[in-house]
C-alpha cells in the first residue's frame, strides 16, 4: 500500500490500535520538548513517579517562557529545572538560549522522528519530516518514562503547494491562508501535509513557520516530507549524519485534498481577535498602529529578521512607534550580529530584547491600552499581550517592518523600493553548547533537586463519585482559549509550580466571581462548566484544566472540544461530555444543577449519559469519545490515580 509521510511516521511508530480515523492508537516516543511554563509540573511528575532515567531518545528541558525576574520566583524556578534536568538525564536549555522550537529544530530535531511536546506549538517540528505533537505535561511526563502517547488516529489532508511565493509574501502568508480558508478549528483531528513542487522554494525554517501555526488550525500535526532543503539544514547545523529521506509514496492518497498556487497569495493579516479572522493587509491598510512585533516561534528564522532589517536599513520608524524585536535563538542573533543585521535595526529605532518567547506570552512588550499592535506572533487571542483590552494583528515580517516605518498598517507592496533579497547568514555560526548534555546515569542519581519556595506539591484529586448534582457554575461561547481559562504573562506564569495560587486566576477574564464561587462548590461535590464550539483552544497548558480541576470541576459540558485541552481534562479526572442536541445548549443556564446517578456504571457502559436537571425538571442527554483506557482514568480520578493504581496492582 502507497503511504504519505504522516502514515509513515504512524505505522512505523505504532504499537497500539490500527490506522482507522477516529480509533485510538499508542506511538512510540522518540523525543520530548519541555518549558519553563509546563516543565516545571513536569518535572514535579517525574519527580512524583520515580523517574530514574528517561527511555526517550533524547528529552529536553527549555527555558524560554518565564525570563523576567522581578523577584525571586523565576529564577528560583529556573535552578529546580536545571536540577531536575540533571537529575532526570534531560538535556537543558537555560535562560537565553532561545525559544525550544526553533533551537530543537538546530540541535535535536531528526528526520523520522516523534517528538512530543508540553507546549501547543512543537508541531513546528514537522518541519524536519517529524511526527511532533503538543500535548499536556503529564502526558509527555509518561512518554520520558517510556509509555507511549495515546491520541486519536486523524484523517491527512493533503495540502499541494504550487508556485513561488511573490515578492513581499513570505511563508507567515501560507499559513494565514489555510487560517482564511479553514479557520481555527479546521484542522481538528487532521494531520495536514505539504507537498509538491512549490517546496522547492521553502526552506526549513519556511517550513517552521508554516507548520508552527497548525497549532491555531486546531491540526493534531503538520508534517513536511524529509528532502534536500532538509538534508541542507541539517549540514548548516554540523548534522547531517542524522539526515534520512522521508517522501510519500508514488501513488499515496489523502483523506482530504486541497491546493495553493503560491504564486497568487498576497500579503495577509489576521484581526483582533483570533489567528482565523484573516483578510488582505490591503482591506484595512492605513489602520494606526502603536507596536510592531517581530520574533516567536511563529517568525523564528534568520531571514525573518534580516529581511525586516532590509526593509529599514537606513531609515527610520515612525515617530511615537515601538518597533520590537524578539530574537528566538542566541545562534540566530549571533548570525544576524556578525552580518549588522541587528545594527541596522536599532540605528532605524528598533528595541532589542532577549532571546525569548517575551512578549508573544505576555511576558513583557505588552501594548498600550486602546492601541494596535501589529505581531508575527502565532496568537492574538484576548488578553495574551499582556494588556487586557489589547487590539492585535498578526502579520509577516514584511507587512511588520513596513508598518514600522509609517505607523500604520501597510501592504509593503507599496513601499517605494524593491524587494530586498536575503538568502542565509554569510557565514553560519553554530552553538553546540546551546544546550547541556544530559548527566551519565549513575551521576544523575546522586543530584538532589533544588526547590524554591514557590514549588508546592500536587494535592490529590478524589475519584469520581456513582451520584454527582452540580451546579454549572459558568456558561461561556465558541473558541473559548488556555488564556482565557488560566492566563499567561508577567502577573500569573510565575506560579506555574504552586497550584493553589495559580488557581486564583482562573476564568479572571471571563467571571471575576468564579473563583469565590468555585471554591464554595468544591467543599460539596464541585460544579460544571458549558461551553460553545472548540472549548480549550490554543496553548497545550495543563493548569487550563488542574486550576478549575482543583477548584471543583468535575464535568466540562461542550459543543466540541480542542484536542489537547480535551486530553488535559481526562488527565486530571474531569469528565468531558458534548451535547447530543446542541438546541439543550441553548436552553442550559448559568446556575442549573446537573444531576448524574449510577455515574460510574453509565460511564463504563456506553457513551452516552443522561443527565437530570435538577434545577427546572426533564432531562437531557451528553455523549464522550472516551476509550476503556480513558474511562478507567476518568473513573480513578486522573492520571496520577491510574497510575498509582497501576503501580499497586
Amino acid at each position: 500500500m502507497e503511504l504519505n509521510v504522516a502514515q509513515k511516521l504512524i505505522k512505523d511508530h505504532l504499537v497500539s490500535g490500527e490506522m482507522k480515523p477516529g480509533a485510538e492508537i499508542g506511538l512510540k516516543v522518540d523525543q520530548t520538548l519541555t518549558q519553563d511554563a509546563t516543565g516545571t509540573m513536569v518535572m514535579l511528575e517525574l519527580e512524583a513517579m520515580g523517574l530514574d532515567y528517561p527511555k526517550t531518545e533524547a528529552s529536553a528541558q527549555y527555558v524560554d517562557h518565564n525570563l523576567i525576574q522581578v523577584d525571586s520566583k523565576n529564577p528560583d524556578d529556573h535552578l529546580f529545572l536545571e536540577s531536575a534536568a540533571h537529575k532526570f538525564g534531560l538535556y537543558y536549555s537555560r535562560p537565553g538560549n532561545g525559544v525550544s522550537h526553533p533551537v530543537h529544530m538546530q540541535r535535536l530535531a531528526a528526520p523520522g522522528k516523534t517528538l512530543l511536546g508540553s507546549d501547543s506549538h512543537t508541531c513546528a517540528n514537522g518541519c524536519m519530516g517529524m511526527l511532533a505533537m503538543g500535548a499536556g505535561g503529564i502526558d509527555v511526563a509518561m512518554a520520558i518514562t517510556g509509555e507511549p502517547v495515546y491520541i486519536t488516529m486523524p484523517e491527512v489532508m493533503g495540502v499541494k503547494l504550487t508556485g513561488n511565493l511573490p515578492d513581499w509574501v513570505s511563508a507567515k502568508d501560507v499559513i494565514l491562508e489555510m487560517l482564511r480558508r479553514y479557520d481555527v478549528k479546521g484542522g481538528v483531528g487532521k494531520i495536514i501535509e505539504y507537498y509538491g513542487p512549490g517546496l522547492d522554494n521553502l526552506s526549513a525554517m519556511d517550513r517552521h513557520v508554516i507548520a508552527n501555526m497548525g497549532a491555531e488550525l486546531g491540526a493534531t500535526a503538520t508534517v513536511f516530507p524529509s528532502d534536500e532543503e532538509v538534508k541542507s539544514f541539517l549540514s548548516q547545523q554540523n548534522r547531517e549524519e542524522d539526515w534520512v529521506e522521508l517522501k510519500a509514496d508514488d501513488g499515496a492518497t489523502y483523506d482530504i485534498n486541497d491546493e495553493i498556487n503560491l504564486s497568487e497569495l498576497e500579503p495577509l493579516i489576521a484581526k483582533p481577535s483570533s489567528p482565523g479572522n484573516v483578510v488582505p493587509v490591503s482591506e484595512i491598510a492605513g489602520t494606526p498602529i502603536y507596536q510592531s512585533y517581530i520574533g516567536s516561534s511563529a517568525n523564528p528564522g534568520y531571514r525573518d529578521f534580516a529581511i525586516a532589517a532590509e526593509i529599514v536599513k537606513g531609515r527610520r520608524i515612525a515617530h511615537g512607534m515601538s518597533f520590537d524585536i524578539n530574537p528566538t535563538s542566541r545562534q540566530m542573533l549571533t548570525n544576524l550580529v556578525k552580518d549588522m543585521h541587528i545594527a541596522s535595526l536599532l540605528q532605524a529605532g528598533a528595541r532589542l530584547h532577549q532571546a525569548g518567547c517575551n512578549g508573544c506570552i505576555g511576558m513583557g512588550q505588552a501594548p498600550a491600552s486602546g492601541r494596535n499592535s501589529l505581531r508575527t506572533t502565532p496568537r492574538n487571542f484576548p488578553g495574551r499581550s499582556g494588556t487586557r483590552e489589547d487590539s492585535v494583528y498578526l502579520c509577516s515580517p514584511e507587512t511588520a517592518a513596513a508598518s514600522a516605518l509609517k505607523g500604520e498598517i501597510t501592504d509593503p507592496r507599496t513601499l517605494e523600493f524593491p524587494y530586498p533579497k536575503v538568502t542565509g547568514p554569510s557565514e553560519q555560526n553554530v552553538e553546540d553548547d546551546l544546550l547541556e548534555n544530559p548527566l551519565p546515569q549513575e551521576e544523575a542519581r546522586n543530584v538532589d533537586l533544588v526547590k524554591g519556595p514557590n514549588i508546592v506539591s500536587i494535592p490529590e484529586m478524589d475519584k469520581l463519585p456513582d451520584t454527582l448534582e452540580i451546579p454549572v457554575l459558568l456558561k461561556v461561547g465558541d473558541n473559548i482559549s488556555t488564556d482565557e481559562i488560566l492566563a499567561g504573562g508577567a502577573r500569573v506564569l510565575p506560579y506555574r509550580s504552586n497550584l493553589p495560587e495559580i488557581s486564583k486566576f482562573t476564568f479572571e477574564a471571563i467571571d471575576s466571581t468564579y473563583v469565590d464561587r468555585a471554591i464554595d462548590t468544591k467543599k460539596l461535590s464541585g460544579h460544571a462548566i458549558v461551553g460553545g464550539y472548540n472549548y480549550g483552544q490554543g496553548s497545550s497548558r495543563e493548569h487550563a484544566a488542574l486550576a478549575p480541576r482543583y477548584l471543583g470541576l468535575r464535568v466540562a459540558l461542550a459543543k466540541d472540544f480542542a484536542r489537547i485541552h480535551w486530553q488535559n481534562l481526562v488527565n486530571f479526572g474531569v469528565i468531558p461530555l458534548t451535547f447530543t442536541n446542541e438546541k439543550d445548549y441553548e436552553e442550559l443556564e448559568d446556575g442549573e444543577v446537573l444531576k448524574f446517578t449510577d455515574l460510574r456504571a453509565q460511564l463504563k457502559e456506553g457513551n452516552e449519559l443522561t443527565i437530570e436537571l435538577a434545577g427546572s425538571g426533564g432531562t437531557i442527554n451528553a455523549a464522550h469519545s472516551l476509550s476503556k483506557r480513558q474511562k478507567e482514568i476518568i473513573l480513578e480520578g486522573g492520571l496520577i490515580n491510574w497510575i498509582k493504581d497501576k503501580q499497586h496492582s
